[in-house]
């Protein structure tokens, strides 16, 4: 069950990504903060590179086809999850736009862009608290080791969620801490 391991750690590296996301939107709103379209340009494209295109797929792929097949009663539940996949995708591309309007705007747009942000990350966060509390121990308790060997090799390819396969995301994810105020990064001090 090597993957429930990876999937932890990969929630783990989001839910960094998420709270320096609300630090910096806080910061803005209350004027500690000058917006920094880079670093929220680069919270943006780490939520929607590693969850929408790395994690998730390995779920929908993987995990969830199994569980499906081992576990008729999880269908409900898969289904939920499998459209929070799409819903989460779909809210990248929305922050993405929201934040081009923001940069385009200034400080008018900020109100538009933060509600987008907080939408998104309120519902990753419900995302990822029920995968950990309802998913992933309806996996570890019904699945056999012959189904965890499958899973497991696809979420081994991920290497760690702060790397990604191939490496990508470590200059990404280390972008984001060095331009985050402490004490989510190593950024300048907030105002």
């Amino acid at each position: 069950m090597k993957a429930i391991d990876i999937i932890h750690a990969e929630h783990r590296a989001l839910g960094a990504v998420l709270q320096a996301f609300r630090f910096v939107l806080d910061g803005i709103r209350d004027g500690r903060l000058d917006a920094d379209f880079e670093l929220l340009g680069a919270l943006i494209e780490y939520i929607t590179d590693v969850p929408d295109k790395l994690h998730h797929p390995k779920e929908d792929d993987y995990l969830f086809v199994r569980m499906r097949a081992r576990i008729p009663e999880a269908a409900a539940l898969l289904d939920q999850l499998e459209a929070d996949h799409v819903q989460g995708a779909q809210g990248t591309h929305a922050l993405r736009d929201a934040l081009r309007r923001y940069q385009s705007a200034g400080a008018t747009g900020f109100a538009e862009f933060e509600t987008a942000a907080r939408s998104y990350i309120d519902t990753s966060w419900a995302h990822v608290g029920t995968e950990e509390r309802e998913l992933l121990p309806l996996a570890r308790q019904k699945l056999t080791p012959e189904d965890w060997a499958g899973i497991d090799a696809a979420f081994a390819a991920n290497k760690d969620p702060w790397s990604g396969p191939t490496g990508q995301f470590q200059a990404l994810f280390s972008r984001i801490v060095t331009m985050v105020p402490a004490p989510y990064g190593v950024g300048p001090a907030a105002l």
